[in-house]
């Protein structure tokens, strides 16, 4: 008899410690999702979309157009790899229907796209990206690299500044068998036109949206993370940008270093994830698929990880 209470009492107590840990992360997870505020100024991001509609690339677009509308979006940001795997060959390329046009067919989609160009679109013909937007209605890039003000209200603006990074990596640059346009971008002249962009920005919020990390877990060649801390951070920095986000990595991470004003945010794959950890400076991280959601007032700007069910699993608030 006594034997039975202690196995009672021991099942009992197995229970509460299971639970408990359970529960306190559950509860850190909340901690990290503040209330969802789409009242303000709307927009979305996505990058390394384009898998022919395989893998989760057509859930994830459904996932998009119901929170397009939902949130009442103004734009989406796309921050490259829109081609897999060797960018378009023209503008006429049948790619541009299977990977992006035919996928993204929500009308609540049917609004600006502001691209820039990934390592993939590299692989092939760099400037047929740029001149669809002469094709598509929807699709809009005025060069390799670009920067454009948004009005959030009348004392509110953001700065966004569109990055062209493969160019920036050495190892894109000295590859011109497989990456034949990235040697021929003078990457120099376009650090010098971020930098006089960022000197002289005086709106509220200042994002650039490039392709490439800076900071990141990932198994890539460290060597192009090596080119964009050498290079691209520390305009970022000088000029106190309140976010980098990028894609690339298949994953969601935000990251921010102790010595920098910035929040490194990687954007994942709207078609495939990969596996991802902590690094140093991590925040969050979660090797989900998905896309980001961004809402700007003038007191704040939040960005919200959505994954390929639509669900909301993580959001970060900068207040000023």
């Amino acid at each position: 008899m006594k034997t039975t209470k202690l196995n009672q009492l021991f099942i009992v107590a197995a229970i509460i410690l299971l639970h408990f840990p359970l529960n306190i992360w559950g509860q850190n997870q909340a901690d990290q999702k503040p209330p969802l505020d789409l009242s303000g100024y709307n927009f979305m991001i996505a990058n390394d979309l384009g898998r022919n509609g395989y893998w989760d690339q057509k859930p994830i677009a459904t996932a998009m157009g119901d929170w397009a509308d939902k949130a009442d979006i103004e734009f989406v940001a796309a921050a490259g790899d829109i081609h897999h795997f060797n960018g378009v060959a023209s503008v006429n390329d049948p790619l541009w229907m299977t990977n992006y046009e035919l996928i993204y067919s929500n009308p609540s989609l049917m609004l600006d796209w502001y691209p820039i160009c990934g390592n993939h679109e590299y692989r092939g013909n760099t400037q047929a990206v740029v001149d669809y937007s002469k094709i598509s209605r929807r699709w809009v890039m005025p060069s390799r690299y670009y920067t454009m003000v948004k009005k959030v209200d009348k004392q509110t603006s953001i700065r966004l500044i569109f990055v062209d990074t493969a160019p920036m990596i050495d190892k894109y640059r000295n590859d011109s068998i497989n990456y034949p346009d990235a040697c021929k971008q003078d990457y120099k002249a376009q650090l010098q036109y971020i930098d006089s962009v960022l000197v002289n920005s005086k709106e509220t919020w200042k994002v650039v949206i490039g392709h490439h990390p800076i900071f990141t877990y990932t198994t890539k060649d460290e060597s192009e993370r090596l080119d964009m801390q050498a290079r691209l951070d520390p305009i970022l920095r000088k000029n106190k940008v309140d976010f980098y986000v990028c894609g690339h990595i298949h994953n969601f991470q935000h990251i921010k270093q102790k010595d920098s004003p910035v929040n490194y945010i990687v954007n994942s794959s709207a078609s495939g994830a990969r596996p991802v950890k902590a690094v140093t400076g991590t925040v969050f991280c979660s090797d989900k698929s998905g896309f980001a959601l961004c809402s700007v007032s003038n007191s704040s700007l939040m960005i919200t990880f959505i994954n390929a069910l639509g669900e909301t699993i993580y959001s970060y608030k900068k207040e000023k």
